[in-house]
């Protein structure tokens, strides 16, 4: 019983100590690419890759505060029809992450979002509306957008439209500053 618990040992030891093989490119190609990581995605984008599975990993490399590499494939997700890709490229836009700060370009993601249908580029567009940030200010307008995608089922756009439309019950009054008319 203790060899065969020395032999276990000393494979975990061996499993533990196993490097992964190196990867080689040549004329051929690729032996061994990176098939996972921060690597992967830069091949992806270099080979232009665009699929779901693809553009899913914008936000980890947000999360990995890489915004420069997150906004290069998340504006081709979003070129590519992505809606999701469109409101996430309107938040690297409003935030300035990985570029200036352009509430003009994050407003116009929220709207090519909800025009293709996005519950969330409908909500954020209608925000955007309402708060005249990044577009001309049309409550009315805004409020349009604001009832779609509550009636496409989403939950804190209900909440604001039961709220009155009143945006201190999504964004805190703290965000005023932010989000003050600029048009």
């Amino acid at each position: 019983m203790r060899t065969l618990a020395f032999l276990f040992s000393l494979a975990l030891t061996g499993a533990a100590l196993a490097q992964s093989p190196e990867t080689v490119e040549d004329e051929l190609g690729i032996l061994n690419p990176q098939d996972t990581g921060v690597a992967m995605l830069k091949r992806k984008i270099e080979m232009g890759v665009i699929d779901s599975v693809t553009c899913s990993l914008g936000i980890n490399a947000t999360k990995n505060d890489d915004h420069v590499l997150a906004r290069k494939l998340t504006r081709r997700c979003a070129e590519a029809g992505y809606t999701k890709a469109m409101t996430w490229m309107s938040q690297l836009e409003n935030n300035g992450m990985g570029g200036d700060y352009n509430p003009d370009a994050a407003a116009e993601w929220d709207r090519l979002a909800a025009e293709a249908g996005d519950p969330v580029g409908r909500f954020n567009y209608g925000l955007d509306l309402i708060r005249g940030h990044g577009v001309a200010q049309d409550e009315a307008l805004g409020r349009q957008y604001i009832d779609q995608a509550a009636e496409d089922g989403l939950a804190i756009a209900e909440r604001l439209r039961n709220a009155g439309y009143d945006l201190d019950e999504v964004t805190p009054d703290s965000d005023n500053w932010k989000y003050a008319p600029l048009y």
